[in-house]
């Protein structure tokens, strides 16, 4: 499955490091599966995110990079996605993104709309770590850049989570930010998460085409 779809598609995001750390023999077997140029976004796991919030985030980095790491270069942007109802917490954050090589890309999807200020999006560029924008349950949030590269999440268009295909419409609308991104030399990587019916890769095959021109 995973080779059918890198012949369609130059990047996936990893969801298994959210749940625990998968084995280095199936990391290394994602990585021969794919061809060069192929980029993996890893989702950071959820102890680090969700248990921990943040909290003393050198043990838990140094394990997902030992992990991660076996994607050689086919390792992409490393998502952290943060809790809903977690109020905006900058200092750790910002010790949080010090953690990581600076080499390393982040991103940073901010489930909690306390975290969208000011404050939370300097830490953001002081560490070249790209906002996350998102669409979630109805709500959308602004288009903020604030790396060298962007990253976007459409979690589906439907009030529901994860339900609902994008129309050309909406896609072409997607297509427009991340034109004007690319347009000012970002690297952009967008990823589809309304699959309960399938519809993500549909969609992402769609707004690759019309970013294809």
């Amino acid at each position: 499955m995973l080779a059918r779809y890198a012949e369609q598609l130059s990047a996936v995001e990893v969801n298994a490091f959210f749940y625990g750390l998968p084995d280095a023999e199936s990391v290394a077997s994602w990585r021969d599966t794919v061809p060069e140029g192929f980029v993996f976004a890893v989702k950071a796991s959820r102890y680090l995110t969700h248990m921990k919030k943040l909290k003393d985030p050198e043990e838990p980095v140094s394990k997902l990079l030992d992990r991660a790491s076996v994607l050689g270069d086919a390792l992409g942007p490393i998502l952290l996605q943060l809790p809903p109802r977690w109020r905006f917490n900058g200092e750790r954050l910002d010790n949080c993104l010090a953690a990581f090589p600076k080499s390393v890309r982040l991103a940073v999807e901010m489930r909690d709309t306390s975290w969208i200020c000011d404050e939370g999006l300097a830490i953001l560029q002081k560490h070249n770590a790209a906002f996350c924008v998102y669409e979630l349950a109805g709500y959308r949030t602004p288009w903020h850049a604030t790396a060298d590269f962007a990253y976007v999440r459409m979690h589906g268009p439907a009030e529901d989570k994860y339900r609902g295909s994008y129309s050309s419409d909406q896609l072409r609308t997607i297509a427009g930010h991340l034109e004007g991104w690319l347009g000012d030399g970002l690297d952009v990587y967008c990823f589809f998460d309304n699959d309960e019916a399938g519809y993500a890769a549909q969609n992402a095959v769609e707004l690759d085409r019309m970013l294809a021109g």
